[in-house]
């Protein structure tokens, strides 16, 4: 069928409306970048737009000819990849758990997760028990407190909840035990709500600092966003020991643009291969609350 008058007009103010949506969102990301590469002049005075100028790349040096900075970017790799291992394994047993409407206590155990939505023990009891359980200087301290998002773990159960319960009952009949049925059945059919979760806990780590500020003492533990942010405070308050007036004024005026793009940048190069299951996995496991 032609489509109508109506519809290509539809069609055409949809377009332009979504096209200016992308480039006000857009933009604010190439104003950080072309900044992270301007000079400190230009900066102050506000000239630069979407485009570098003054072109400098005196705060980038300063940051990769620092080998503690690549020690901190290696730990938040590291932090980041077994804290979402963590959280992935207890969100998604828990989801699975809970998404069995047969189970006994199934409403206190939804109850408890939910209660620790609105209410936290604080935060000096929360550094007293890692710090009692010898969790601290250890990739623990960040993985273990915060290994289950309440909200992650509401939308993998009604995802869950969703899968059609006749697949796990032929699984049963052909022998599978319970954790036989989750790894062969239910995840392979799962991927776009693990991937999307996987997305979520990973952004989380990666972009969290005061936890690792909290329960590390060392600085070769620390993460690269603690590393940046010590680097912005020494930056902004005068105090970077070994940089010259001149190199001190270039990082003071564009080190926060550098350290986004730096922090940033491997979230927005993972995104694309995920990005294809976010929307459906958001989705599907929105559809009961």
């Amino acid at each position: 069928m032609k489509p109508s008058r109506s519809y290509r007009v539809f069609q055409g103010v949809n377009g332009v409306v979504l096209t200016l949506v992308v480039l006000v969102t857009l933009y604010p990301f190439v104003n950080i970048l072309a900044r992270s590469f301007s000079g400190e002049r230009q900066i102050r005075a506000g000239e630069v737009t979407l485009l570098p100028k003054g072109f400098n790349l005196t705060t980038y040096e300063i940051v990769f000819q620092d080998s503690m900075f690549w020690r901190n970017y290696g730990n938040t790799v590291l932090y980041t990849v077994v804290a979402t291992a963590v959280a992935m394994v207890l969100t998604t047993c828990y989801a699975y758990v809970l998404s069995k409407k047969h189970l006994k206590g199934r409403g206190a155990l939804v109850g408890i997760a939910v209660f620790t939505m609105f209410f936290t023990g604080g935060l000096i009891p929360n550094y007293i028990l890692v710090t009692s359980l010898g969790l601290k200087n250890s990739v623990w301290a960040i993985a273990l407190p915060n290994a289950i998002s309440v909200f992650n773990l509401l939308v993998m159960k009604a995802f869950f909840e969703n899968l059609p319960t006749e697949l796990e009952e032929a699984a049963q009949i052909d022998g599978l035990n319970t954790y036989g049925t989750l790894l062969r059945i239910v995840l392979p059919l799962s991927k776009a709500v693990v991937a999307t979760m996987v997305l979520f806990y990973s952004v989380s780590f990666w972009n969290s600092w005061f936890s690792a500020f909290l329960y590390m003492d060392r600085t070769d533990l620390m993460p690269v966003t603690v590393y940046l942010r010590n680097l912005i405070q020494g930056a902004t308050g005068g105090g970077n020991a070994g940089a010259g007036t001149e190199q001190l004024s270039q990082v003071g005026a564009n080190i926060q643009s550098v350290t986004i793009v730096l922090t940033a940048l491997p979230i927005l190069c993972v995104y694309p291969f995920v990005q294809r299951y976010f929307v459906s996995g958001v989705m599907l496991g929105a559809v009961k609350g």
